[in-house]
């Protein structure tokens, strides 16, 4: 399947993000939006992705935070949907 490719709308910060999730899992969707009225500091991400299969919600989701690391620590917080 063809590779997810970052809507133009995205800013500095929701691109690296996009980046960094996109090369770690090769989603087949991904979505990444900053719901903190752009200030960085809260996103939602909507990601589908073939690494995910077998692994319960939380282990995905510790998945995610794992890949995002140090960015994800500055954050207030993150609405994570994750499906394989």
């Amino acid at each position: 399947s063809a590779a997810v490719e970052p809507p133009d709308y995205l800013d500095e910060r929701e691109r690296k993000i996009f980046d960094t999730v996109k090369q770690e899992l090769k989603p087949t969707k991904l979505e990444v939006q900053d719901i903190s009225g752009g200030c960085g500091s809260m996103y939602a991400l909507d990601i589908v992705s073939e690494s995910f299969k077998g692994l319960p919600v939380i282990k995905q989701h510790r998945l995610v935070n794992k890949i995002l690391g140090e960015e994800i620590k500055n954050w207030h917080g993150v609405q994570l949907k994750t499906k394989a």
